[in-house]
């Protein structure tokens, strides 16, 4: 990015700014993004702010854009990866102010599985819409999902597959949860290409997501739903 670009950008106020942001993310632009959270920040806006308005408001029209057939994957990936620049700023400033998250959620792809681009996916588009990500990898067994969700203490489980030979994995994973009295405790979500809603059912699963913009509006659901519940 050329100085010229800088300022620009610091010639903006909030609002367009902001809108510029938008832009920039669509577009994957990631040293926009870090100037313009690093603008942000200078004129004293709150860590927790940046992230929801300027990143994951960005991120919500590339979601949508990419769930109606608008954009595709390798522009997602980058506009996901435009967020992360953010983010990666962002991070220790949320820390710092004890700022509330969307949620927390551990994925990984099961056992014998190693392909992760649909759950790099999500997870880049579960970090841009405010949920923290804890990504196990591929090649996951039922014990390092346990592990992790007893570590990590998520909202969440998310499973992926794109073998049809892995799917059944995923039902050991979920029968192990209940053999151990803990089912109840996390939302389970799976997803992968062979994978459809019966499936899902079948194995016990909250929900199927056909892809990272359905699993991020379903992970913002359930885990309303399940905030909402806790307080009655």
């Amino acid at each position: 990015m050329s100085d010229e670009d800088e300022i620009i950008l610091a010639d903006l106020d909030d609002e367009e700014l902001v809108q510029q942001m938008f832009d920039d993310l669509y577009d994957g632009l990631r040293e926009e993004i870090e100037e313009g959270v690093n603008i942000l920040i200078e004129r004293d806006w709150a860590p927790y702010d940046i992230l929801t308005k300027a990143l994951v408001g960005g991120m919500t029209i590339v979601g949508a854009d990419f769930r109606d057939g608008i954009l595709f994957v390798p522009e997602v990936l980058l506009a996901a990866n435009a967020m992360k620049g953010g983010m990666a700023i962002l991070k220790p400033l949320l820390a710092e102010t004890g700022a509330p998250r969307v949620g927390k959620m551990v994925i990984g792809t099961v056992k014998g599985d190693i392909h992760d681009i649909g759950k790099n996916l999500v997870s880049m588009m579960m970090e841009g819409a405010g949920f923290e990500v804890v990504d196990l990898g591929i090649n996951n067994s039922v014990e390092a999902y346990l592990e992790a969700m007893e570590t990590e203490g998520p909202d969440i489980l998310g499973m992926s597959a794109l073998l049809t030979t892995t799917m059944p994995y995923m039902k050991v994973v979920i029968d192990t949860m209940v053999e151990q009295g803990i089912r109840d405790d996390y939302i389970v979500l799976v997803g992968g290409a062979p994978l459809n809603e019966e499936f899902g059912k079948a194995i016990g699963a909250d929900a199927y997501c056909r892809d990272a913009a359905v699993a991020v509006e379903t992970a913002k659901e359930w885990v309303g739903r399940k905030h909402n519940t806790a307080k009655v």
